[in-house]
């Protein structure tokens, strides 16, 4: 941004305003013009963290979803957010994550018992996934997240009752609402008005936010910056010749 910017104020022929701050203005004009053009993820107003917003504007503004639906899963604040495939979002929910905290898949896990599964094993993993509608144990349809790893969101469970999973759906402590082996639980309303209609076609990507990291570091992503101002501010003056 830094060179687009140095390249438009170079643009500039001496004839075009002999005034500095006049070349500055225009400057600005243009900038701020593109910045406000950029393609930005559109949250519709639902009230997200800082980090959601920074995975869901970078992912639409470098392209990395692919033209394709995707989630971005907040596992700190235990809530999951639904994009089209224009970056739009068609839902936002509370959600049931991994009760234990981290960011790795335990080795082999797709292959275990759920009863054989520790609870410091009980991880939902951040990264980047390509996930599709498919078919889960009981015949039911679910977003395989990791097929291999048995990573899905899906409909919220309810086949343990001491667990109060649907009461925990409904607070708004996010640590009570962490309670999964590690897929991730969204009601089951939201799921069949959002989740499925959105990636029953050509499935999609899930983006699972780090908590132990930043998203940077998992997604190699970059800031995109909303407000053109932010960038102008540090403009040097041009120089008149």
């Amino acid at each position: 941004m830094v060179l687009a910017l140095c390249a438009l104020a170079l643009s500039f022929s001496p004839a075009a305003s002999a005034d500095p701050v006049a070349q500055l203005v225009q400057v600005q004009q243009r900038a701020g013009s593109a910045l406000r053009h950029a393609k930005l993820a559109d949250l519709a107003g639902e009230q997200a963290s800082r980090d959601v917003r920074h995975i869901a504007d970078w992912a639409v503004h470098s392209g990395d979803h692919g033209g394709r639906p995707f989630v971005v899963v907040d596992k700190v604040d235990a809530r999951v957010f639904v994009f089209d495939s224009e970056g739009r979002l068609r839902g936002a929910t509370a959600a049931l994550v991994g009760s234990a905290q981290g960011d790795h898949t335990v080795p082999d896990i797709g292959n275990r018992k759920i009863s054989s599964i520790l609870p410091e094993e009980r991880t939902t993993p951040a990264g980047r996934f390509t996930a599709s509608v498919g078919r889960g144990p009981k015949g039911e349809d679910i977003l395989w997240v990791d097929y291999d790893n048995a990573l899905a969101l899906h409909r919220v469970v309810t086949g343990v009752p001491e667990e109060r999973r649907l009461q925990r759906l409904q607070s708004k402590v996010a640590v009570d609402r962490r309670i999964t082996y590690g897929c991730i639980n969204v009601p089951a309303s939201f799921y069949e008005r959002v989740v499925a209609p959105t990636f029953q076609q050509s499935g999609g990507v899930v983006y699972i936010l780090p908590e132990s990291r930043r998203p940077q570091d998992v997604f190699g992503s970059y800031e995109v910056r909303r407000e053109p101002s932010a960038h102008l501010s540090a403009l040097p003056l041009p120089v008149a010749h």
